[in-house]
């Protein structure tokens, strides 16, 4: 029986699309093995939102050529498909495949090589059954972007706007959740797009899209779904409805992910977002009014070329202010083909570091304070580390169950929070 692996870097939509091909192949009778060295096919799924992600992708294609030498290597995703030097110096046996429809064609075309008798499947129609390895699964529902934000070169590596019908999404969601998932979460690359053809809020009816929270009230409806979560949001993607649904359903998780990037106007005009800071706080204070102590979690950037002391000020202060319980600290990475790159004041690698310590060291304040409320409480953990008899509770942060006897991976344990709110105690 032909072997295949493949190893992913980056966001959830990366995750899931390897999930698919996963799933083709095995159905095509192929062995799915996580070692390297037992692979004939080896897939590396990249990601080049930052130069880190890129060097990490790079590594990984090396690692995988050194310990299979005899393998077929095929490297997919975003740093295929923003056609940059970075690929450059690389083992030309290599096998390039940007996007996921490229993929399957290529993936199609060597089964049939290998005597395999295979259709052509459109990427649309190719649907996932259950989330290998994981007990939380993500479920795509949005690609593409078209914002063109200085920093980001997603719009030019996923430029396609689409979505997935509503009966489809439903129909995989149950699939999931037959196949033993209890969490599952929404994602897409701008998720609040859902049901658009552009992520340009100017161009949308009375600029906002009531789309997502009608999906999420019938996914909520599914029957045995014990959790939902959504993946990155702006803050008028937070409509009334959906904040409306997600009060309605108890399976619908009190977390929100809303991006941040910065707490400067001036910062943030530069980076061509779509909301100003008091767009960004009015939108926490209706979520704060709405749900029952939220978990609010955000991505910031430190680091953005023209970002002053006060600019920066500026950023922990709004974090200050939100509170929030996880904060995704990124050190700017200029990206080549990107509008930030040709901007000038680029700061000092030095001054940079300096400031993400800074922000780290409130990210951990805040973070304690956050969980420190709950202390005596009764939370519900989706246990995924079996061996710590540890994994998320409610509010998305980890708590450590304190117990002699191992619990089952997937399991959700209601245990009593503990005075340093990270460990509970099962009830």
């Amino acid at each position: 029986m032909k072997t295949f692996a493949i190893d992913t870097l980056g966001c959830k939509v990366n995750q899931y699309e390897s999930q698919q091909i996963i799933q083709f192949l095995s159905n095509h009778n192929l062995l799915y093995v996580k070692d390297f060295q037992k692979a004939q096919i080896i897939i590396i799924h990249t990601c080049c939102v930052t130069h880190i992600a890129s060097s990490k992708s790079r590594q990984l294609i090396r690692k995988a050529q050194k310990l299979s030498p005899n393998a077929k290597v095929i490297v997919s995703g975003c740093l295929v498909s923003a056609a940059n030097k970075e690929l450059m110096n690389l083992d030309e046996k290599l096998i390039f495949a940007g996007d996921l429809k490229s993929l399957l064609a290529l993936l199609e075309k060597e089964l049939i090589n290998s005597g395999i008798d295979c259709k052509s499947i459109d990427s649309k129609e190719l649907t996932i059954e259950r989330f290998c390895g994981q007990t939380r699964a993500f479920l795509k529902i949005q690609d593409g972007c078209d914002g063109f934000c200085s920093y980001c070169i997603i719009p030019k590596t996923r430029p396609n706007i689409t979505f997935k019908p509503m009966d489809k999404v439903i129909a995989e969601a149950q699939n999931l959740v037959n196949a033993g998932h209890k969490e599952i979460v929404l994602t897409g690359i701008f998720l609040g797009a859902y049901g658009q053809d552009t992520v340009k809020r100017k161009k949308w009816e009375n600029e906002e899209n009531e789309k997502l929270a009608i999906l999420l009230e019938k996914v909520a409806k599914i029957g045995d779904l014990k959790r939902i979560r959504l993946s990155s949001l702006e803050p008028a993607d937070v409509t009334d409805r959906l904040l409306e649904v997600m009060r309605n359903n108890c399976n619908i998780m009190p977390h929100l992910h809303l991006s941040l990037q910065s707490g400067s106007d001036k910062i943030l005009k530069k980076m061509n977002r779509q909301y100003t800071i008091k767009d960004f706080i009015k939108s926490i204070e209706k979520i704060k009014t709405d749900l029952d102590r939220p978990a609010i979690t955000t991505d910031i950037i430190i680091g953005f070329p023209g970002e002053t002391v006060q600019d920066f000020a500026q950023s922990l202060s709004v974090a200050k202010l939100v509170g929030f319980s996880k904060i995704h600290i990124f050190p700017f990475s200029k990206r080549v083909g990107t509008a930030a790159e040709k901007l000038g004041d680029h700061l000092d690698k030095k001054v940079i570091t300096q400031r993400v310590l800074a922000m780290r060291d409130l990210e951990k304040r805040l973070a304690e304070k956050f969980r420190k409320q709950f202390v005596g409480e009764t939370a519900q953990v989706l246990v995924e580390n079996d061996d710590r008899n540890s994994g998320k509770c409610e509010r998305y942060y980890e708590i450590s169950i304190k117990t002699d006897k191992k619990i089952d991976k997937g399991t959700i344990v209601k245990c009593k929070v503990n005075e340093d709110g990270v460990t509970g105690c099962r009830v």
